[in-house]
């Protein structure tokens, strides 16, 4: 049974925007555990990919509750980190308060809006980067354009999301861990599974690694790649805009 907080097609960001709402509190905790704390190293590999110079702008979409847009920021970017839910840049806002950034950072601030409309203007970033946000947009192909439009040219857009390993019998066995394992730290944690059985549903409908490189090759990238972690259960997609 399909998790209630999944709807396919344009009517997801209802339930998407519920689900946050109910997770935001314990997020990185889950993460945490349900990743064996696999998701900082994979973020770091995404900022260090990313590689913003000092002084340039960086825009990190669907940002949760901050980790790419401090890293960012830690690197000497001005990082924007943008989200639509509010209880998660609650939590990122804390975060900024309790833990400053080092010196000879850039900046970091967090706004609120939709990442199908966003609202800056076309070619404003040095670096555009969403993580674990893309399968949950309610149209892909338009989320894609939307962060394309905002990037300079030159500029370097990454991807990072649950991907769909290309081995059938790992893909089996990873597919079983999200639908038998992960919808318990729902549980556990939330009150509810289906916050995490989520996962599985978001990406069966996600054309995942190869859909993105194709995507992004018919929006014109150059340079395009694909990372595997964990046999591509994890998968960073990188493009430059010509």
């Amino acid at each position: 049974m399909a998790s209630k907080y999944f709807v396919p097609g344009t009517g997801r960001a209802p339930g998407v925007s519920d689900l946050f709402a109910a997770i935001a509190p314990r997020y990185d905790l889950i993460n945490d555990l349900q990743s064996l704390g696999m998701h900082r190293v994979w973020k770091r590999r995404l900022i260090a990919e990313a590689a913003p110079a000092p002084g340039q702008r960086a825009l990190d979409v669907c940002c949760g509750t901050g980790d790419v847009a401090f890293g960012l920021a830690t690197r000497g970017a001005d990082a924007v980190g943008f989200d639509f839910s509010h209880p998660m840049l609650a939590v990122a806002a804390e975060r900024a308060s309790r833990d400053p950034l080092p010196a000879g950072s850039g900046t970091v601030r967090f706004q609120q809006g939709d990442a199908l409309d966003l609202p800056f203007p076309d070619r404003s970033f040095d670096v555009v980067t969403i993580s674990y946000g893309l399968r949950n947009l309610a149209d892909f192909h338009r989320g894609l354009r939307e962060l394309t439009r905002v990037l300079k040219p030159g500029g370097r857009l990454l991807v990072l999301d649950f991907g769909k390993p290309d081995f059938l019998p790992w893909r089996w066995v990873y597919f079983q861990y999200l639908e038998r394992i992960c919808p318990l730290f729902g549980r556990i944690f939330c009150g509810d599974g289906d916050t995490h059985g989520y996962i599985l549903d978001s990406l069966k409908a996600y054309p995942a690694q190869h859909g993105v490189e194709a995507a992004l090759r018919e929006l014109g990238y150059a340079e395009t790649r694909i990372v595997n972690f964990l046999g591509g259960t994890m998968t960073l997609n990188l493009g430059r805009r010509p």
